[in-house]
This record gives structure tokens, C-alpha cells and sequence, in this order.
């Protein structure tokens, strides 16, 4: 089975609030709500996907030394097994704008159960309740 690697990444604002977006339609799971990143290139470090996707996706430079990892899921699906590392992010140049036209939210951490999400990012939300 394929292995696919994607970083993703918990912006958290100076109100403890943790940045999540809705996958766009015409995407698979479509609708869904999960943390902003995006498939590591092969020869990539995880922390530059994030540095580049959050760039593409947000419109946020984000240094590599404002990355934390926090914890990782690792989830089966039918075509393919994910590896998904998280890290925490408190600190970016810029302001978060949309601009892949997907739906963001800022949101309490004790209230991300509100929102469904892909399986491989429900388990993420413990950990963020731990730490926030």
C-alpha cells in the first residue's frame, strides 16, 4: 500500500483559537474541515511543505523556527495509508486570507468536535486540547 506523507499545521492566534479549513468542492472529501498543509514533495522536509503550502493556501510566511511538532496520525484509507505530522504555530508574517476560495474558521479548541473532519485529523484534537 502507498504511503503518502502530508504535513499539517494548528495556527493558533493570540486567543487560543486554532485555524482550521473546509476542504474545497471538486477535492476528495469535499466539505470536510482539517489543519492548512499539504503533501510533502519527494526530497522535501515536512517543514518546508508547510513553509510552502501555508505560504500558497494562507498568504503567511511562516519561519521554520515558529514550527513546534506537536504529534502525528497515521490513518489507513482505502487507496492509500496517510502519514501526517502536526505542528503548532503561534507566530507568521502576514494576514491568514483564503486563496484557494476554501472556508476557514477560527476555532476554540474544546469546540473542534463541532466540525467534521477527515478521519486521520479527528484523533489530532486531543492533543490540541492538551496543549491550548
Amino acid at each position: 500500500m502507498k504511503v503518502v506523507l502530508v504535513a499539517a499545521c494548528a495556527l493558533v492566534d493570540a486567543d487560543g483559537r486554532v485555524l482550521i479549513a473546509q476542504r474545497p468542492e471538486g477535492k476528495s472529501m469535499a466539505g470536510l474541515w482539517e489543519f492548512p498543509g499539504g503533501k510533502v514533495d519527494p526530497g522535501e522536509r515536512p517543514e518546508d511543505a508547510l513553509i510552502r503550502e501555508l505560504k500558497e493556501e494562507l498568504g503567511i510566511v511562516v519561519k521554520e523556527a515558529c514550527l513546534a511538532p506537536l504529534t502525528f496520525a497515521s490513518h489507513t484509507y482505502e487507496e492509500f495509508h496517510l502519514l501526517m505530522p502536526l505542528y503548532v504555530c503561534r507566530r507568521w508574517e502576514g494576514t491568514v486570507t483564503p486563496h484557494e476560495h476554501q472556508k476557514l474558521a477560527w476555532v476554540r479548541p474544546n469546540r473542534l468536535r463541532e466540525y467534521p473532519m477527515p478521519p486521520a485529523d479527528i484523533p489530532l484534537i486531543s492533543h490540541l486540547t492538551t496543549l491550548l
